[in-house]
């Protein structure tokens, strides 16, 4: 992966490449960005930048393998069949470059798909922790650098964000830390505070239009609608082009929901619905219900858009049929969103923590249902 192969974000590909030519590469650094825009496909062309300058062919290969020996990376991992206990990054790497090969502009459920752990909440624990700072106290294998990638570095418990304080604060020679996140708020501040931070923003239309053009055989129709219902993200604009878009199944259950919130309305019989709704969602993993809720404050954003006739804003293209987001628009409006926004940011918070799934969304069924009888 190098420079020439990112989509987009040139301005910052300038500052990095310059900076790093003119000898002045921060020791901590946190990239930002949401998801799909290239974060750690940067990250990763930055690190061959550093490593191998501009000719060296033998390092660059290495790095583009992930088998370079200055080259570590940490990243959220639980157990699974292979690895039963005491997991850390070292014993995925073979998934991991997999992973990179195939979705460099992947997310972390796709990450979580790859290793079948879609039913477990990933971290990077002390265990973690305790490695990166092993790899770290040797010296440079080839004498230059050691650079540490750390993705989704939000993923980190407290225990392990607390050993690597004084080592981010205080590399030894040569070494850089490159922490990539989606969610800068979700990092503890003394962590953030040590870092230089670079803000990554969504890729542009035009972008993921040439991008799709170049590796895929569509048509420049057919790339321009999909570019515009990825919303900058070139890892979902890739998984409607193939049809393997979790967001399918999303707006299944989404559409499901909405139509028994709608029924229940005066109608007792019908809050069976929404509780056999509330079952089914439930026994799918904590991963995939946070990615669903997600969805669902994305949807309602959505709504609340087109009610409001920002339609150049308005990305979400519904697929099933008998629904129209026209007709669902007006039931989201300034006096039922903020509190909508709530309680779905309450119910992901609850899983997180391992609440009891089918309460948790039982009880979100029923305060949306009121909420989107709310009157303008």
């Amino acid at each position: 992966m190098d420079f020439s192969k990112i989509i987009g974000q040139e301005h910052l590909i300038s500052h990095l490449r310059t900076s790093t030519d003119n000898g002045r590469i921060p020791h901590a650094q946190l990239f930002v960005g949401p998801e799909g825009c290239g974060t750690l496909a940067t990250a990763i062309a930055y690190a061959r930048h550093i490593l191998c300058g501009a000719d060296n062919n033998a390092c660059n290969l290495k790095v583009d393998g992930l088998s370079h020996p200055d080259l570590h990376f940490a990243f959220p991992v639980a157990t699974n069949d292979k690895v039963k206990r005491h997991a850390v990054s070292n014993l995925f790497l073979e998934d991991w470059r997999t992973f990179v090969k195939e979705q460099p502009y992947g997310n972390l459920f796709d990450w979580y798909k790859l290793l079948g752990v879609e039913n477990k909440q990933g971290q990077i624990g002390v265990d973690e922790a305790l490695d990166v700072v092993k790899k770290l106290a040797l010296k440079s294998y080839e004498g230059g650098y050691k650079i540490m990638i750390i993705w989704m570095v939000e993923k980190m418990n407290n225990a392990a964000a607390n050993k690597l304080l004084k080592l981010i604060e205080e590399p030894p020679n040569k070494t850089v830390f490159l922490l990539v996140t989606e969610n800068e708020d979700q990092i503890i501040n003394t962590i953030k505070s040590r870092c230089q931070v670079l803000h990554f923003p969504k890729l542009s239309e035009e972008s993921i239009v040439n991008e799709l053009m170049t590796n895929f055989e569509i048509t420049p129709t057919e790339a321009t609608k999909v570019a515009h219902q990825s919303d900058g993200n070139y890892n979902k604009a890739v998984d409607i082009l193939n049809n393997d878009s979790e967001d399918i199944q999303f707006e299944e259950w989404f559409i499901t929901w909405v139509r028994a919130a709608f029924r229940a309305k005066g109608n007792k019989s019908a809050i069976n619905d929404l509780i056999d709704w509330s079952e089914t969602i439930a026994k799918t993993g904590r991963e995939t219900q946070k990615q669903f809720l997600n969805y669902c404050l994305d949807f309602f954003r959505q709504a609340l858009l087109q009610n409001y006739t920002a339609t150049d804003l308005v990305f979400l293209e519904t697929q099933t049929k008998g629904f129209s987001l026209d007709k669902f628009a007006p039931f989201v409006h300034g006096n039922n969103i903020l509190a909508i926004n709530k309680e779905l940011n309450d119910a992901i918070y609850h899983i997180e923590r391992n609440g009891n799934a089918k309460i948790i969304l039982t009880d979100l069924s029923i305060k949306l249902t009121r909420l989107l009888h709310k009157k303008q």
